[in-house]
């Protein structure tokens, strides 16, 4: 599995919780981060070139976990690899509307996953039908970068501040007509700061990430290899880290936020920034 940095590891806690014994390997492509701020030709390229090095470790699943990368590059990552089960993520949308009693729900994301074309097909799918849905979207510039830092140093100070600036300009949530009271974290990174946002939009509005719907999806497209035993592990799986990026940040993270205590190999790339080799 790979994500922009950091975030993604909200996805492998699911996914870890979901399927103890099977193997993970996880790819943080910090050195190359944020996609969320960066051209969809360069979160593509980045895509491409990291699940090229993922398949010669013979993986049987790829997650991708992160928004914008799935929105930008799953549908080719697919057409290149047909043989390989492939999992991508996408803002929960469909939950909300099923939660939502106001009607009124909110999304958080990076500017580069509300302006995808999946996205846009996403929320147009979800605000007709017989419920009265308004979305309320706000690109959080900054955000995931803040959690970014945060995990090394610990302070989460600017990431409090970005949440209470992204969620002010959203407007009241609450459980009352005409309020939000259902919020979808709709990048990775974002469940990470879901102390500070339930602070801010009080107790009763749903916070919703879509670490526990992906883990499912894996699972049902592993099934028979997990049926089987084909993973030939009976005990704990393993869990190899890896980043392009600063080492320290990736284990400082993992250690934080899954308690999993793991050394974490470097990435490197050719002059082209296309092809990695493990160093």
């Amino acid at each position: 599995m790979f994500d922009s940095g950091i975030g993604g590891l909200s996805v492998l806690k699911a996914l870890r919780a979901a399927m103890p014994h099977e193997d993970f390997i996880y790819i943080a492509d910090s050195g190359h981060a944020p996609y969320g701020e960066r051209d969809e030709a360069h979160v593509l390229a980045r895509s491409r070139a990291i699940v090229q090095h993922l398949v010669r470790h013979n993986v049987k699943a790829l997650v991708i976990a992160c928004n914008t990368a799935t929105a930008a590059a799953i549908h080719l990552l697919r057409d290149e690899h047909p043989t390989l089960a492939l999992v991508g993520v996408e803002p929960a949308l469909k939950p909300a509307v099923a939660l939502s009693q106001t009607g009124r729900i909110g999304v958080m994301a990076t500017r580069s996953t509300l302006a995808s074309a999946k996205f846009q097909a996403l929320l147009a799918a979800q605000s007709g039908g017989a419920k009265d849905v308004r979305f309320i979207v706000q690109p959080c510039d900054g955000l995931a970068h803040a959690i970014e830092t945060s995990a090394d140093s610990g302070d989460m100070a600017r990431v409090a501040a970005l949440c209470a600036q992204h969620t002010g300009a959203m407007g009241q949530f609450g459980m009352q007509a005409g309020q939000i009271d259902t919020l979808v974290l709709g990048c990775t990174h974002y469940p990470f700061a879901s102390e500070h946002l339930r602070a801010l939009v009080g107790p009763q509005v749903h916070l919703i990430d879509n670490g526990q719907a992906i883990a499912r999806q894996t699972q049902r497209l592993l099934r028979p290899s997990l049926e089987c035993g084909l993973n030939g592990s009976v005990g704990a799986g393993q869990v190899r880290l890896f980043t392009t990026g600063q080492p320290p940040t990736l284990q400082a993270a993992a250690l934080r936020w899954l308690e999993l205590a793991a050394g974490v190999g470097v990435l490197g790339a050719d002059n082209s920034c296309s092809i990695y080799r493990e160093t």
